[in-house]
């Protein structure tokens, strides 16, 4: 008997629908959907190098490694891409969305954000990053707080991690069937 994804043995599987979809796109269309993912084009540049993928799995295997690769200089054109945590870019839902746990923050926690978001930027020449999906305006404070002291190699590799956390949210979204993104 043979599955809906594997019909003889020996034979690479159907992908699942939204990863199809994403391997069908143009060249163009899937550099701007990566894009849309994350700012930094030799990290589209590699999963693009990629396609076609199998899996989801296969597909965030190919970012985690891309963005182990990044150097400074991708790193700061991907963060460049992301707006500062308590003000999401006018009319972008994927910021709005991303930052939905700054909503209910009293204004006193906004402006001790921005005050030290305007220091973060200072010491470290670039936007505090950090994967805000689902976290609260309590936890991105508090955890800019910690990671203000950081040194600039230590905080870099933060960062890393964090791109790495949004990049697999956007991934999904993208190729999630049926998704708008």
């Amino acid at each position: 008997m043979t599955s809906s994804t594997q019909r003889f043995v020996g034979e690479a599987p159907t992908p699942p629908a939204g990863i199809a979809r994403f391997n069908a796109l143009e060249e163009a269309a899937a550099a701007a959907a990566l894009h849309e993912a994350c700012a930094s084009s030799a990290w589209g540049s590699k999963l693009l190098a990629q396609r076609p993928f199998t899996t989801a799995d296969a597909l965030f295997a190919a970012s985690d490694a891309a963005m182990a690769e990044l150097t400074a200089d991708d790193l700061a054109e991907a963060m460049a891409g992301h707006p500062p945590i308590g003000r999401p870019k006018p009319g972008d839902p994927t910021s709005a969305r991303e930052q939905r746990g700054m909503a209910g923050a009293s204004e006193e926690l906004k402006a001790e954000l921005l005050e030290l978001n305007l220091a973060y930027q200072e010491r470290f020449g670039h936007v505090f990053l950090i994967c805000a999906t689902g976290a609260t305006a309590e936890f991105m404070l508090g955890q800019l707080r910690i990671r203000i002291e950081n040194d600039a190699e230590r905080e870099r590799e933060i960062v890393r991690t964090e791109l790495g956390k949004i990049n697999r949210i956007r991934l999904t979204r993208l190729v999630e069937e049926g998704s708008d993104a």
